[in-house]
C-alpha cells in the first residue's frame, strides 16, 4: 500500500460588501488566527471611495508556504454579503470554487452552474442570536465548516485577543460563529 501524500495547505478567498458589514474584521480574525496556528497569511483590504455603506472587500491567502504574491485574481472562495458585490466577484470565481452568500440581502440569482453555491441568511441568523451586526461572523462560521482551513478553536482564540475585557461581543460573535458552522453542516 502506498502512503498518501498530503499536498502542503494553500487557499485563498474575497470576502466582499458594503462597509460596515464587518468583512474587514472577519478577513483580518481568519487571517491572524491562522498565523497564530503556524500558517504563512495575507490579508488586504481595499475600500471603495466611501467607508461605511460603500463597497469593501478583502483577499486573505493562507499557506503552509510562503507566500510568492498576496494578488488574487480569480479565488477559490468568496464570501459575499450584498448585491453589487455578487456582481463583480462571481465571475472571478474558479471553476468548482466555494460562493458562500449573504442571502438576506442578496437578491440576485447565482448565474454559474460550475461553482458550489451556498446560500446563508446570516442577517436573520445574526438577528436570531441577538445582535444583528454579527452577520459577518455567521458567515465566517459557515466559511470554516465547509472548508476546515483552519480550526474553531483557533478562531476563538483570535477573538478573545481582539475582543479582550468586552465579553458582551465576544460572546454575541462566538454564538454566530456557531450558528453559521451548523447551519452549513
Amino acid at each position: 500500500m502506498e502512503k498518501e501524500i498530503s499536498k502542503p495547505l494553500y487557499t485563498n478567498l474575497i470576502l466582499a460588501g458594503f462597509g460596515g458589514q464587518g468583512l474587514m474584521f472577519i478577513g483580518k480574525l481568519l487571517a491572524y488566527s491562522a498565523m497564530k496556528t503556524g500558517k504563512y497569511v495575507t490579508w488586504i483590504p481595499s475600500y471603495g471611495p466611501e467607508m461605511r455603506g460603500g463597497t469593501a472587500n478583502c483577499t486573505v491567502v493562507i499557506s503552509d508556504e510562503e507566500i510568492g504574491s498576496p494578488v488574487i485574481t480569480s479565488p477559490q472562495a468568496l464570501i459575499i454579503m450584498n448585491n453589487p458585490s455578487l456582481k463583480i466577484f462571481e465571475p472571478r470565481l474558479q471553476p468548482h470554487g466555494i460562493l458562500l452568500f449573504n442571502s438576506s440581502l442578496i437578491t440576485h440569482q447565482i448565474s454559474r452552474k460550475d461553482i458550489s453555491a451556498i446560500s446563508i441568511p446570516a442577517n436573520d441568523i445574526a438577528t436570531k442570536v441577538g445582535e444583528k451586526r454579527t452577520a459577518n461572523m455567521v458567515m465566517l462560521g459557515a466559511y470554516i465548516a465547509r472548508t476546515m482551513v483552519i480550526p474553531k478553536t483557533a478562531i476563538f482564540r483570535g477573538l478573545e485577543e481582539f475582543f479582550g475585557k468586552k465579553k458582551q461581543f465576544l460572546k454575541a460573535n462566538k454564538q454566530a460563529f456557531e450558528r453559521g458552522m451548523e447551519y452549513t453542516s
